[in-house]
Formats: C-alpha cells, structure tokens, sequence
C-alpha cells in the first residue's frame, strides 16, 4: 500500500481521518502481512461459503435503519445474511484504513468524494466496467456516474448540495430574512441580526471545515486543491479563516466548548437542534441538502427547518452538483459479481427505494427518483425542489476528487479553525499555515 495513504491514515482527528497504524520494519512487516492476508482470505472464504457479506456505511439512526431494511430483504430473497456494519463519521474512516491496511476491508463500503482517488490509487477498489459490460450493474439509466483514469470505481448512491440548515420558526418571529445566494458580508449581517435579536449563535462547521474552506475559496477564485499543491493564496485563504475570527470576537459564533462532549456531524448533536439554551445553540447547520429528513426528525415538533445555500464572495461560482455518497466494492472481496447484483439492485430497484426514500441524496436513476417522488416525506420533497431549483441552475462544476495528501490538509484545516476560535491564531496567520504545511502535505 501507498505509504503516503498509511500516513495520512495514521493522522486521523476529530472528524476528518483516516486511522492510525504502526510502523514497522521490512522484515516484521512481510511476516505480519502475509499472516494478516493469510487470516483474512480464509476468512472471507468462509464469508462467501457461508453466504454472508459485509456491507460498510456511517450516517444517522434513520440511514442506519433504512439501510439495515434493505439488506434484510434482499438477503431473504437471494438467500444471503448481511453483516452490516454502521458508524459515525470520524470513527467510519478509522474503521475502515486500519481495514484496508490489515486487507480485511468490506466487501462493500460506502464511500465520500474527497477519498474516492486515494482508495483507488492505492488499489483499494474494484473496477466495475466487466459488470456493467456484462449486465450484471445497469448504468444506462445513472444520469451521472464518476470514473476515475477512465475506470468506474464507484456508483453515486444520490446528488447531493451543500445546504445551510436553519430555524425558520425563530428568524420568522424575529422578522428576519433570509435569501439564497447570500454572499458572506449578508451572511455576516444575518448572523449579528440574530444574535443581537435572539442570542443564538452561528455554528459553522467546527471540527469538518475542510468541504466549507474548498467552497469559499470558488468564490475567492482559488481552489483547496490545484493537483499537488494548494490552488490559493494567502489572501484567499484569510477569507475562509476570518468567518471564525469574526464571529467569535463580535460573540455571534459558538462558542468552541459547546462541541466537547458532542460527536460533530452527527444531526441529533448538531447546535441547531441540540443544547440547553441560545447560548449552547445555533440558528442554522452548515451541512448537505440529505441531511435535511434527519435533523427535520431531531427537532420534532418544535421548530421548521429550512435550507438556503452555504454563503461565499460569489456564491453562484461557489455552488456545486455533488454525489452524495457512493458504494464500491472493495479489492479484498472474495465475491464481487455478489456485490455487483447487490449495487444493481441498491440503485434500480424502486421498491428497494421506496425503503430508502432518497436519505442519501435524489437517487441517480431518473426511472428510480420518479419512482418514489409520491411517497417522499416534507422534507424529502423541499430537497429534491432546492437541488432541482435553487442549485442547479446557479452552479459550476464539481471540483475533482481531492488528490494524495489530502487527509493531513483536512486535518490542518480542522486543527487551524481550533486555534483561530481559542484566539491562539489570527485569520492571517491561520492562512499562512494551511499555505505551507498544506503544500508540505501534498509534495511529500
């Protein structure tokens, strides 16, 4: 394996890493190795014997549940038993690097845009041309579907926006607007107006910055990533910092404590339905357009979110299409024509969707999404109108999936947002160290 991907593996944080695993020598490295692969193809063996396979995936309690359903039935039906395995976020990515260095990896793992590239570079994943060539995976109907060096690795499992979640009930008490398309000084006005009017802070991202970092440089003008380089400047950068600085020193922002004893990016703990007074929570999430069903249930009753779009210099140029998550089948697979059908069906299946309601994102399939248009929540049904009419016409290409080195930048971004909310950096300084060390990350 890469040993670029083991050591961006082995800086795993809060919420964005990858997992920690030790060194070794050359000589205890072959020997443990070979015994790890040894155990794990006898493993899998036994696995595909038995009829059993393992399926990854991290999301909330109602992916968790629509997820698990799904794999229930079509195991009944082709005869096979699921060994689903569910995370949170951070400790997903752990799980699964510590996997792929002792080669036991699922045979299906869900899997985020920004790793796609360093699995497959490191030989993680499965073409899946031969099964779509041979029928075994449908793709004719996948309004889009990401190839990497012309090779499909990954099937979209939904589109997916970036969306800022807010609670409509209190800034309508409050007389206060909202419009999609903010640029960041209206964002800026928002957030005082809030404050100033109710007491709730503004949560932006603390502890999973880096997707936010990358969208407001578009809008600088810049990119996160440039191949191995960062795509920025300095002054570019500042721009995303100084959200942080801003909001702490004029007390809009939360305050960095109230996300100790909290798991970040999990909906239920999220500041905007989560706390004990204004001043442990938040008007709004920074978040994506599927997490809108989930937080809508966390919230119950008391309040009615609503979504506009993340804020930037120029938000249109900012805004982007995104898979929403993808499936692939992993290189330690000891049945990847199994996993093919499970994919196939997992994507084209309607009634298979009728379970899943688009939790993950507007299913790619146009035949599937009309499928179970009619049956889609409130929530589900406001996602669905917000990607179709609000970003997809007011939006630029994806940027490509982030390159080799990536994780550690993750990491910096994380690490630096930390120190500018403690008052330990500056904006500026801030930027001058994600410039370096980000560069540092990418060339090593």
């Amino acid at each position: 394996m890469n040993k670029k991907f083991i050591a961006a593996a082995m800086a795993g944080t809060m919420a964005l890493s990858l997992a920690a695993c030790g060194g070794s020598s050359a000589s205890t490295g072959e020997s443990t190795a070979a015994s790890t692969d040894t155990a794990a193809s006898s493993a899998a063996e036994t696995s595909a014997a038995s009829g059993s396979m393992s399926v990854a995936w991290w999301g909330n309690q109602t992916r968790n549940e629509r997820t698990q359903q799904v794999l229930d039935t079509y195991g009944e039906a082709n005869g096979i038993s699921f060994d689903g395995q569910f995370a949170e976020w951070s400790d997903y990515w752990n799980k699964l690097a510590t996997a792929s260095a002792g080669h036991t990896l699922p045979d299906v793992v869900q899997m985020d845009y920004s790793y796609l590239q360093q699995y497959v570079s490191n030989g993680l994943l499965v073409d899946l041309t031969p099964y779509v060539e041979d029928g075994t995976l449908d793709a004719a109907r996948f309004a889009s579907y990401r190839k990497v060096d012309g090779k499909l690795y990954a099937i979209p499992l939904g589109v997916n926006v970036p969306a800022v979640m807010y609670n409509k009930d209190l800034l309508d008490e409050n007389g206060i607007e909202i419009h999609d398309n903010m640029t960041l000084d209206e964002f800026y006005d928002v957030c005082r107006e809030v404050y100033e009017k109710t007491g709730y802070k503004t949560d932006v991202f603390y502890g999973n910055g880096a997707d936010y970092c990358a969208y407001v440089l578009r809008g600088e003008g810049g990119h996160l990533y440039n191949g191995s380089e960062i795509g920025a400047t300095e002054e570019q950068i500042e721009a995303f910092f100084d959200i942080y600085e801003t909001g702490i020193a004029e007390g809009w922002a939360c305050d960095p404590a109230i996300y100790a004893e909290r798991t970040i990016g999990t909906p239920e703990q999220m500041p905007l339905v989560y706390g004990s007074s204004p001043s442990t929570m938040s008007w709004c999430s920074f978040t994506w357009s599927n997490a809108l069903s989930a937080l809508q249930n966390a919230a119950g009753d008391n309040f009615t979110i609503e979504m506009t779009t993340w804020p930037s210099k120029d938000p249109k140029t900012s805004d982007y299409l995104k898979p929403s998550m993808f499936f692939c089948i992993t290189a330690d697979s000891t049945q990847p024509g199994e996993a093919a059908k499970l994919l196939n069906y997992w994507t084209n299946d309607v009634d298979a969707n009728k379970t899943l309601l688009g939790e993950r994102g507007i299913p790619v399939s146009s035949e599937t999404a009309n499928g179970i248009k009619d049956l889609l929540d409130t929530s589900s049904q406001k996602a669905v109108d917000f990607v179709n009419n609000v970003v997809t016409p007011n939006s630029t290409p994806i940027d490509a999936p982030s390159p080799e080195g990536s994780a550690e930048v993750i990491q910096q971004v994380n690490q630096l947002v930390e120190k500018v909310c403690y008052g330990e950096l500056t904006a500026k300084e801030a930027a001058a160290q994600l410039l370096s060390a980000g560069n540092a990350a990418l060339n090593k």
